[in-house]
């Protein structure tokens, strides 16, 4: 039985998604502490906030991966797969706001841009605000396919009279 379900590739989403929604939360949360904090405090918390945004934005293009490897068994059971389409959108703009996020971190940690840097790091907090709001919009519609659509939990009736 573990065989036969391990496999599968649909198991595999959500397995992997967990991950980038704690990091990117205790990521942004890490990075906006660090701006309100001074000395070593903020340098501790910048680098905490650093780390998690790497970790973070790798796992999201993971579960991205494991979202596409999914798509193709999950939406022919949906009534309505334009959920799943929003999912999957939403889910690239975060992946996308996080990578700018983390490569802008990156130059910056590697002393590749030396101009305004505490203008680049509030631009760094303010791409990562604004990836979060995609990920909760994202989770919300996975949610929504899982728990609503028979992506997983709620299995409608065939003519899906309830939507």
């Amino acid at each position: 039985m573990f065989e036969t379900t391990f496999w599968r590739t649909e198991m595999w989403h959500p397995l992997t998604l967990h991950f980038p929604i704690s990091l990117l939360l205790l990521a942004t949360f890490s990075k906006l502490a660090a701006l309100f904090l001074k000395g070593s405090q903020a340098h501790f918390w910048h680098r905490a906030g650093a780390y998690l945004l790497y970790a973070g934005c790798l796992m999201a293009w993971v579960s991205i991966y494991t979202g596409d490897m999914a798509d193709g068994l999950v939406s022919r059971k949906l009534c309505d797969p334009t959920v799943l389409k929003r999912h999957e959108i939403a889910a690239y703009n975060l992946a996308y706001l996080f990578s700018a996020a983390t490569a802008l971190e990156l130059s910056l940690r590697l002393n590749l841009v030396k101009v305004k840097v505490k203008w680049l790091q509030a631009v760094v907090v303010l791409l990562m605000v604004v990836g979060e709001g995609f990920l909760i919009y994202t989770s919300h519609l996975g949610a929504t396919v899982v728990y609503e659509q028979a992506g997983g939990v709620n299995v409608p009736s065939s003519d899906c009279a309830g939507f």
